[in-house]
């Protein structure tokens, strides 16, 4: 049994929570963080007072990119290549999504936080800088189905996270059509309208 440490509305517990429905393990997750709070057992196990932390039996684990890639390794080893180029390239994409979190973070607070909409400077500058890197997500995707190459793998699920905030926010947004493919493709996935398509907050 996997213990999932941190409340859903965090975009990066999320990334572990669809991830362990899309590798059928059996797994339970404890609110922390955010109204939360952390409990000092909590901070013993990571004292970084950030989410989500994993643990699996003797193994504790935060930051949760690195956590998709455990549990991949671990336990679904075809959602991660066993070429190292092509990993590399899924790799790529799954820490490209910090700097996109940057560029998207005013729009998110500002709408989602602070009751904003797109008229604000702002968000509208947030907004922007979010969708010039979509742009370079969308000329990605139309070189191939999915980040992970292929076919679906961990290196979707960061920015698969990201992508429906960005879908949600009410903001002006390019037509991209192969992110909205992709974006279409996502919903279909296991976990992902429970896990990723909740309310934001």
């Amino acid at each position: 049994m996997i213990t999932i440490w941190g409340r859903l509305n965090s975009h990066n517990v999320k990334k572990i929570a669809w991830a362990v429905i899309e590798m059928g393990l059996a797994h339970r997750r404890i609110d922390m963080g955010g109204a939360f709070g952390f409990t000092p057992e909590y901070l013993m196990l990571n004292p970084n007072r950030m989410i989500p932390t994993i643990e699996d039996g003797d193994v504790v684990l935060w930051e949760s990119n690195a956590i998709l890639r455990y549990l991949a390794d671990a336990y679904a080893p075809a959602l991660r290549s066993d070429d190292p180029a092509e990993r590399a390239q899924g790799d790529k994409w799954m820490d490209w999504q910090f700097h996109f979190a940057d560029a998207q973070r005013d729009a998110f607070l500002g709408c989602v936080r602070q009751g904003k909409d797109g008229s604000d400077p702002a968000v509208t500058q947030s907004a922007k800088a979010a969708a010039a890197m979509m742009e370079l997500l969308d000329a990605e995707l139309a070189k191939r189905p999915w980040l992970s190459g292929a076919r679906f793998g961990i290196a979707d699920i960061p920015m698969g996270v990201y992508a429906h905030t960005y879908f949600s926010l009410p903001v002006d947004r390019p037509d991209l059509p192969h992110l909205a493919h992709w974006y279409a493709l996502l919903q279909d996935r296991p976990g992902y309208a429970d896990n990723v398509m909740i309310p934001l907050t």
